[in-house]
């Protein structure tokens, strides 16, 4: 799938990929299949407002899972990000969160036809009003990003892309209730988001453990920012970066490793 991106644009604009557009364009290619077909499982793309699209595919690639036996996905959509974890993690009992009914029903049926259906579970709930004893050894979310202008009545899409549901102060703040000791919550934002991520993390004393900024296509400045928040004391931060592609549109090495075990061709 090295060159994977490079033919499809080519195809579509006859250009070449440029910094950020190389995202935005791929996640078009990806969102306008109905059925989204990764090596191990597909996605019914269909109904929920949020389709498969290259944040959830970075986040479910990239989260860390090593000992997480519980795990909350919150605004799950389609669920792509719950089956990659169940994909990554044997022992991972997921639960798939979202406010979108048509979201649910349709992660359900992923959920039914993958080979983990067993411990995948989707329901309808707002984290914002979410009560339960358990608590979660991972809690991953590819949070809404939308965070000025007015919200339109009934645009499921806008909605689940629109802080007003689900502020980065909110959803930190009920990780942090409902982590176990030592669990982390993993997230993706924009990086313009960087400093609303360090201050509510900050607010509910949620230490920041990992950073790693998302570049898209080498040379161009990072849109994109993978995060780790986990319970303890003493928790130091690491900082790197992640580049997706060359300047002629082949896939880096970096980005083939992370990803290689989910997509077809790659």
């Amino acid at each position: 799938m090295s060159h994977f991106f490079d033919h499809h644009h080519a195809h579509m604009t006859g250009q070449k990929p440029c910094q950020w557009h190389f995202l935005a364009t791929f996640a078009v290619i990806m969102a306008r299949e109905k059925v989204f077909r990764f090596k191990q499982f597909a996605v019914v793309n269909d109904r929920t407002a949020m389709k498969v699209g290259t944040d959830g595919v970075l986040l479910g690639a990239w989260c860390p899972v090593e000992g997480a036996r519980r795990v909350l996905d919150v605004g799950t959509g389609c669920g792509v990000i719950a089956l990659m974890i169940a994909q990554r993690s044997p022992q991972a009992v997921i639960e798939a969160i979202d406010i979108d009914q048509a979201a649910i029903e349709e992660a359900t049926l992923n959920f039914e036809n993958s080979p983990w259906s067993e411990r995948l579970r989707a329901s309808t709930c707002d984290f914002n009003d979410m009560t339960t004893n358990r608590n979660y050894d991972l809690i991953v979310s590819n949070p809404p990003y939308f965070t000025n202008g007015v919200l339109p009545t009934g645009d499921a899409r806008t909605i689940a892309r629109h802080t007003g549901s689900l502020s980065y102060i909110q959803l930190i703040a009920g990780a942090s209730r409902l982590l176990s000791d030592n669990g982390t919550l993993a997230l993706i934002t924009p990086t313009d988001a960087e400093q609303d991520i360090i201050e509510a993390s900050t607010f509910a004393s949620l230490p920041i453990r990992l950073i790693t900024r998302v570049v898209a296509v080498e040379g161009a400045a990072p849109k994109r920012t993978l995060w780790c928040l986990t319970r303890g004391s003493n928790i130091s931060c690491l900082t790197g970066s992640l580049t997706i592609a060359h300047r002629d549109g082949s896939f880096t090495p970096e980005y083939i490793d992370l990803t290689g075990a989910f997509y077809l061709k790659m």
